[in-house]
């Protein structure tokens, strides 16, 4: 009973430290969507996203040790995160553009889910050790966290249009991890942990400068 208590607070622990991209990567998706969609719009893209990490399970360790797919990975979520700041101006209470639909905000959501959701998933797996029932508590309560906190996000970038940016350079973040630790650039650079987040400061900053680019030409 111990170990399974003990098993159960560490899958908690992962859920609460993981969820935390996975919130903002959704709260961005659906901020534009009027109040009742933009609910649903969180329910529906974080319980598909939980639905694709079941079948993740089975195919990260594989598919992460395939070269590019990381890189490929990588680049995607830095474009969605530049894509995901159209019409937001400077940040600063500026018209939020176009609302956007409930289909494109949960295709948005998953797509960049299933790509950022990898390296989470394999935390969970080694946390169950081939437990299924734990696998599930696991995937079972990063809903709650995701939702809750993608919920909280939205009403603050109402409030503070500038977390928006914020959100979307942590976005560009998590590309430069995934392009910096591909096995292929791994084996041809060798890089050290410090440019590891050279790499992803850079990806940070290119969200940014290109979404304020965008923005500038009125996010065309």
């Amino acid at each position: 009973m111990e170990r399974l208590g003990a098993d159960l607070f560490t899958i908690l622990v992962i859920n609460v430290v993981l969820s935390g991209d996975n919130a903002v990567l959704i709260a961005l998706a659906v901020r534009n969507l009027p109040g009742r969609q933009r609910l649903w719009g969180t329910v529906v893209g974080a319980g598909l996203a939980v639905m694709l990490r079941v079948v993740l399970t089975f195919a990260a360790a594989r598919v992460l040790t395939l070269g590019l797919i990381k890189l490929v990975g990588g680049a995607v979520i830095t474009w969605m995160a530049v894509r995901l700041l159209r019409h937001q101006g400077a940040g600063q209470g500026v018209d939020p553009g176009p609302r956007g639909s409930l289909l494109q905000a949960v295709r948005t959501v998953l797509v960049a889910d299933l790509i950022m959701s990898m390296d989470n998933v394999l935390a969970i797996a080694a946390a169950c050790r081939g437990d299924l029932g734990l696998l599930l508590f696991g995937l079972g309560t990063s809903i709650p966290l995701v939702v809750g906190g993608a919920q909280l996000l939205c009403g603050l970038m109402e409030r503070y249009p500038v977390i928006v940016w914020v959100g979307a350079a942590l976005l560009g973040k998590v590309g430069g991890e995934l392009i910096a630790t591909d096995p292929v650039i791994a084996k041809l650079v060798h890089p050290s942990r410090e440019m590891e987040w050279m790499v992803q400061l850079f990806c940070a900053g290119v969200v940014v400068v290109l979404g304020r680019l965008w923005n500038a030409r009125g996010g065309r």
